[in-house]
């Protein structure tokens, strides 16, 4: 049962097509055409629409923009529908809407049900919904790192809980290696940078500056460099206040408020108004008399001692000093006591390293020997998965018209005098563990097995790369395979039994095929024709489905080049009629 169908794609102004509607169904569907007419056009378009990159030079001649429109009708319960959901889209009909416009200039749009997304959001649904193979895939798959992906996909969680545990420990082991080689090599910038810090601080020390003490000394300062002023500026307003004794006929500030004061006091008792100026005279010949006595111990206690007054210059200026190198004139001792805070602080830390590099190289020892044990055990896990994974995919090849041959894993790790120690051997280790993993084909008995890279032809690669699909497809499903002429360089019977492993694997789920041949298009339970005309001026594409005589002259002209071949047409009927017998 198929849990997502990819039911339409429209697409518009997007190289050779101008306006076609690309109706999908469940089970197999094939897309056919003469070349050039566009049939790669609707792998590039779902590409689109997964998040692909977009190329300006895909926007048709003339045209301002390219648009591909699809939908996708999925369970309500499916991850992707979750994800969308997250992001505001909204479901038609059960079904995702998704768009990309790709404009002439450069730029990317992308929709997914009436909400404007990131690209990037509908590449993550895309590892949910669809996986589109084509002849760039078959190129990836000699890669030695799509080889161990492949194989760890295969096994699933028996590899997958093994590796995290790795990848876990190796993160921590490059991050305590990372800080260790900083500590080491920066050895001398370090010492260099503490014999500094230790100067500022013997130099702050030895002046030992006070919080707030550069405020007081400047006070005081102003103070004594002003004394004899202050001292007869408190002398002559004392005088006015509370008198002169060597002037007794003088008259002063606290005897005009004493005559004030008894004049009222003779008639207060007529008058509460005038009783509470008489009180409030009083209060004025108090204060007036607190005033004075502090004026006269002012002027008995200011200091004009220019000794005093250059000490405390001193003072200043070595403040300064400090100031100048390891504060901000501005904040003062302020910013000099917080340097010298942060300085101890570092000084600390910088001290420390001796101890701290022992730790580290502790702890680095330690990770080694435990990823050594953890890279066994992942070694252990994709050994063993790849023996059931090999033997499966044998079995299909023996289902591709390749029934001799033999499909097996050469897993090996590479000597690393740096390395971690797995199996009593110093290996090279990365992110992904410490195994090589190359597959291998034997194509018939006797051969040796060689790294498909070198030993399997162009026909053989692609048979190689659907039965690796095929056996994932029962491990670990996807809704949607779409494959791009993922026959090219096969014909005959093997093209025969390619098209009927994809039948069989259309029976749960949904598989497209761009095909060249009609062996393969035969299998199919819809085929759509890419064909384009030309009015002398624009060249337009259209798809359209296949049925009945369209279809066997379609698979006639694959056959032969001649729609009208009678035995291209006998043939094209022969086929079909044994792929529905084989269904």
């Amino acid at each position: 049962m198929v849990c997502s169908v990819l039911e339409e794609m429209r697409i518009r102004s997007l190289g050779v097509i101008d306006d076609a509607v690309v109706e999908l169904s469940p089970g197999f569907t094939a897309v056919t055409g003469e070349t050039g007419a566009g049939k790669t056009m609707v792998v590039t378009s779902l590409g689109l629409l997964l998040g692909g990159r977009a190329d300006p030079a895909l926007v048709r001649i003339g045209a301002g923009k390219a648009v591909v429109e699809g939908r996708i009708a999925v369970p309500a319960d499916a991850a992707a529908v979750a994800r969308a959901e997250e992001a505001g889209a909204e479901l038609d009909d059960g079904a995702l809407l998704i768009s990309r416009t790709v404009s002439a200039e450069g730029r990317s749009r992308a929709h997914l049900g009436g909400r404007s997304v990131p690209v990037g959001l509908l590449a993550e649904l895309a590892d949910d919904l669809v996986a589109v193979h084509g002849q760039t895939d078959q190129q990836g798959l000699l890669k030695l790192s799509r080889q161990r992906q492949a194989l760890d996909r295969y096994a699933g969680d028996a590899v997958a809980a093994p590796l995290a545990r790795y990848t876990g420990a190796y993160r921590r082991l490059r991050a305590v290696s990372a800080e260790l080689e900083e500590i080491t090599t920066r050895a001398r910038e370090r010492a260099q940078e503490a014999d500094m810090l230790r100067f500022g601080l013997d130099e702050i020390a030895a002046v030992e500056p006070r919080a707030g003490e550069d405020t007081e000394l400047a006070e005081e300062a102003e103070r004594l460099g002003h004394a004899e002023a202050l001292s007869s500026a408190a002398t002559a307003a004392h005088a006015a206040l509370a008198g002169n004794p060597e002037d007794p006929e003088g008259i002063d500030a606290s005897t005009l408020v004493a005559g004030a004061h008894r004049a009222l006091e003779a008639v207060r008792s007529h008058d509460p108004a005038l009783a509470a100026l008489a009180d409030r005279i009083g209060e004025i010949g108090i204060l007036l008399g607190d005033v004075a006595g502090e004026l006269a111990g002012y002027a008995d206690d200011l200091d004009a001692d220019p000794l005093r007054l250059a000490a405390v210059e001193e003072r200043r200026a070595a403040l300064t000093a400090l100031t100048r190198k390891y504060g901000e004139h501005d904040k003062g001792v302020a910013a000099v006591l917080a340097w010298a805070e942060r300085g101890a602080a570092r000084l600390t830390e910088l001290d420390g390293d001796d101890e701290r590099i022992e730790e580290l190289t502790a702890e680095r020892d330690a990770l080694r020997t435990e990823l050594g044990g953890l890279a066994q055990a992942l070694t252990d896990a994709r050994t063993e998965a790849a023996e059931r994974f090999a033997a499966a995919v044998t079995a299909e090849l023996a289902s591709l018209a390749m029934p001799h041959a033999r499909v097996s894993f050469d897993i090996r790790q590479t000597e690393d005098p740096e390395g971690v120690e797995v199996g009593g051997r110093a290996v090279a280790y990365g992110p992904a563990g410490v195994d090589e993993v190359e597959l291998l084909l034997a194509p018939h008995p006797g051969a040796p097995p060689r790294p498909i890279a070198k030993g399997a032809s162009g026909g053989e690669l692609s048979r190689v790369m659907l039965a690796v699909e095929v056996v994932f497809a029962g491990t670990d499903p996807v809704p949607t395979y779409l494959f791009d002429e993922v026959d090219a360089g096969v014909g005959g019977k093997a093209a025969v039994e390619i098209g009927r492993r994809l039948a069989k694997l259309a029976r749960t789920a949904q598989v497209v095929v761009v095909t060249h041949l009609p062996q393969v298009a035969a299998f199919a339970d819809r085929q759509l024709l890419v064909e384009k005309t030309n009015d002398g001026s624009v060249t337009r594409s259209g798809v359209k489905v296949l049925e009945g005589e369209e279809r066997v002259r379609e698979l006639s002209r694959m056959l032969a080049g001649q729609e009208d071949s009678e035995t291209a047409r006998a043939h094209a009927e022969e086929l079909l009629a044994a792929a529905r017998a084989d269904g």
